[in-house]
């Protein structure tokens, strides 16, 4: 079945459709990994977005249910140049279409994506629509839909993928850490069982007084999408969190969200940050990281106040803020995603760091 993506400037990829039929609009953006395909369509910082894959052959080794990092797909569409119809693993349980159409995903496959990622990375990312309906629209058809792709805004990101209530996660264990889920990779979660870890995954919504009832002995702050300047009442009593004194560690959006909260600024970035070999440098180690990252926006490293942190990270391609050690709160944040193996478990040490912080600010208070 033929269909195409058309974009917000007018261009339009004639293709082959892919999953499900039919029209979906959203930001059409860009992923550079090889592999992840699973974790990539199932990462809740995804919502809202069209997913161009770069790699050419993308559904190689299949499909299973055991990588997802959630139980939906949040993204709006996805677009590769040949989906694999004939994958080979001993874990492969189904072909990319067939998970699309499960999950009810509209996508597009047979078009130049080289060609469609120079558009982005020229023209910044842009809103589309793919859509297998194309040869019964008319012009004022188009034009109607091309209404939409222009007023299309990815609003209420984090209330729309945030969990609907509390959970425990290996009772007993130890230290006690509360999870607040902006959009949570479930390998988040992962991590901090692997370690020991009794985790209490909360809701965005949860309040710095529900937080101090539950009395964790450590807070992790977890990737989301959307604009994280719009989250205005969470960032506020994010702040109150922090000012407590909690140990905390933040990923992606948490690490955005934090920096917000000590006064500093976001801006969108033109095409973002989305693979698995996005270079980052740990200044004060002097040592370059290859790191797995999904954002389109970063926090203006020259805007935290001086007096209440400072950029420890910093992104080797363009020199963007990708980390900040905190001297007023007991936290440290992360703009890339140490639970993803970027490369051989690179910086998933930073867990480590977290725990061996909890366990400092324990002894601190108890001598």
């Amino acid at each position: 079945m033929k269909a195409i993506l058309l974009l917000a400037n007018g261009q339009i990829f004639e293709g082959e459709s892919l999953g499900m039929p039919g029209t979906t609009i959203g930001e059409v953006v860009f992923a550079t990994g090889m592999v992840g395909f699973e974790e990539t369509l199932t990462d809740p910082s995804y919502y809202g977005q069209i997913i161009t894959q770069t790699y050419p052959l993308i559904g190689n080794y299949g499909m299973n249910s055991q990588d997802p990092e959630s139980d939906r797909v949040w993204a709006k569409g996805y677009i590769v140049r040949e989906a694999c119809d004939a994958p080979s693993n001993f874990r492969c349980e189904e072909t990319l279409d067939a998970f699309l159409k499960e999950n009810k995903v509209i996508g597009l496959q047979g078009i130049d994506t080289r060609r469609l990622t120079r558009v982005l990375r020229e023209s910044g990312v842009m809103n589309g629509a793919i859509t297998t309906e194309y040869d019964a629209m008319d012009e004022a058809a188009r034009a109607q839909l091309m209404e939409r792709i222009q007023s299309y805004a990815v609003t209420d990101a984090v209330a729309s993928v945030t969990c609907a209530a509390p959970s425990e996660h290996n009772p007993g264990g130890a230290p006690h850490v509360a999870l607040l889920d902006f959009g949570c990779k479930a390998n988040i979660l992962r991590c901090l069982v692997k370690r020991g870890c009794h985790v209490t995954v909360l809701p965005a919504s949860t309040t710095p007084e529900q937080l101090a009832a539950l009395a964790p002995d450590g807070l992790m702050l977890s990737n989301g999408p959307g604009d994280p300047a719009e989250n205005t009442d969470l960032i506020a009593r994010l702040r109150v969190m922090l000012d407590s004194g909690i140990p905390t560690f933040g990923i992606c959006l948490g690490h955005q969200l934090t920096a917000l909260a000590a006064g500093a600024e976001t801006t969108k970035l033109k095409y973002g940050h989305r693979g698995a070999n996005q270079p980052v440098t740990d200044r004060e180690a002097g040592r370059t990281y290859i790191t797995s990252q999904n954002h389109g926006y970063a926090v203006v490293g020259e805007s935290l106040p001086a007096e209440v942190g400072q950029v420890s990270h910093v992104n080797a391609n363009d020199g963007t803020c990708e980390g900040v050690r905190y001297s007023r709160w007991n936290c440290f944040t992360v703009q890339f995603h140490p639970e993803a193996c970027g490369g051989p478990r690179d910086t998933e040490f930073l867990f480590d760091t977290f725990i061996r912080r909890i366990h400092n600010s324990k002894e601190d208070r108890h001598a």
